[in-house]
């Protein structure tokens, strides 16, 4: 009796639709002796509700979409029982920060036959009140930015683009007045960004260091950034986060490995799951079950040294998009009535204000000097 395979496809993932490589990726499964049945999603649940009603029936789950449609899957995978069968991605999304995490190929036919030749790998699954996520939680500057980005700077820069638009408006950004407790560790304080994790990746950005974050061990890393009261503080977030070196002997960032985070605050703070849009809440409980997700990786996989290259390409890539918003600027296409407004403006800034403007460009820039 043949094996039977449940393949869910989003057909509308990503920046290239998976169809042209559909029926190679059918017959990599097919060859391997499965029974393949297809199942292409139509709306934002279909996958949770179809893996938690029939998954059970089959030897191997497999989806294609973005990181919004493997949450999907791995939530019905969280509710179908006690049965678990092996899980495969085939990434298809614009971001695909887990697919970057877990080396899966963007080749969508490899990433098929990887599924295929390699084995299960337990891993980490968490859970965000009765929601349940892959890699992050998150709430603040650079989860909130990624529903404002204009849509022009997301083509032309890519995952860097939420990374410069949320640094960007680091002086203005709203501060949350909250309590966490993480284990048992008490902190309290105004937070610009909160992030509960369990990947390398996040945005196509790195923040912290690949001896940090073990994929199985139980455990989120957990990072919360304080309100920046100064320029001084300002250019300690933008340095540790673009050199990789977050450390919490000050008072501006607070770390921890935590199983299970409890966040309260005195207003709603709107939080992000694997990139979706996960509610808002006054109060939430975040829970990590431990090796539960049996995630079907190709055998050659090495995280270490796969992230931490990942990681210099992004560095170099956010500095080579920074440099090209400059050369794209486009004063010559104001008019003079425009352009005297502008300047305007400007004069009537602080002193504070216009240092603020340029800490950024100038800290990429020592940066830069720094790598050379």
């Amino acid at each position: 009796m043949r094996k039977k395979l449940l393949f869910i496809i989003n057909p509308n993932a990503g920046k290239t639709a998976i169809k042209d490589a559909l029926f190679e990726i059918i017959m990599v499964f097919s060859e391997a002796g499965y029974e393949v049945v297809t199942y292409p999603t139509t709306g934002p649940t279909d996958a949770e509700r179809k893996v938690k009603t029939d998954g059970a029936d089959y030897d191997l789950i497999v989806c294609a979409g973005g990181d919004g449609t493997l949450e999907n899957t791995v939530s019905g995978y969280m509710l179908m029982g006690e049965k678990k069968v092996p899980v495969g991605y085939i990434p298809c999304g614009s971001t695909n920060d887990f697919a970057r995490t877990m080396e899966i190929p963007a080749n969508k036919v490899q990433a098929a036959k990887d599924i295929i030749n390699g084995s299960p790998r337990c891993l980490d699954v968490g859970q965000f009140a009765e929601k349940y996520f892959i890699y992050i939680a998150s709430f603040g500057v650079f989860t909130e930015v990624s529903y404002n980005t204009n849509q022009s700077l997301k083509k032309v820069l890519g995952h860097s683009a939420y990374i410069v638009e949320g640094i960007k408006d680091l002086t203005n950004v709203k501060a949350y007045k909250l309590e966490a407790d993480f284990d048992g560790k008490l902190v309290t304080g105004e937070f610009i960004f909160g992030m509960i994790t369990n990947s390398l990746s996040v945005g196509g950005f790195k923040l912290r260091g690949t001896k940090h974050v073990v994929l199985d061990d139980g455990k989120f890393d957990c990072l919360l950034v304080r309100k920046p009261s100064s320029v001084a503080d300002i250019q300690k977030i933008l340095m540790q986060v673009l050199t990789n070196n977050i450390e919490d002997k000050d008072d501006i960032f607070f770390i921890s490995k935590a199983s299970r985070v409890v966040i309260r605050s005195e207003e709603e703070i709107k939080w992000t799951l694997d990139g979706e849009f996960g509610g808002a809440h006054k109060e939430v409980t975040i829970l990590n079950h431990q090796k539960v997700l049996k995630l079907c990786l190709d055998g050659s996989y090495a995280l270490e040294e796969a992230v931490e290259e990942a990681y210099n390409n992004t560095v170099n890539n956010i500095i080579n998009d920074m440099e090209k918003i400059d050369d794209e600027k486009t004063d010559d296409k104001k008019t003079d009535d425009e352009k005297t407004d502008d300047k305007k403006t400007d004069d009537k800034k602080t002193g504070d204000e216009k240092t603020d403007e340029s800490a950024f460009a100038g800290y990429l820039n020592d940066y830069k000097d720094k790598k050379e």
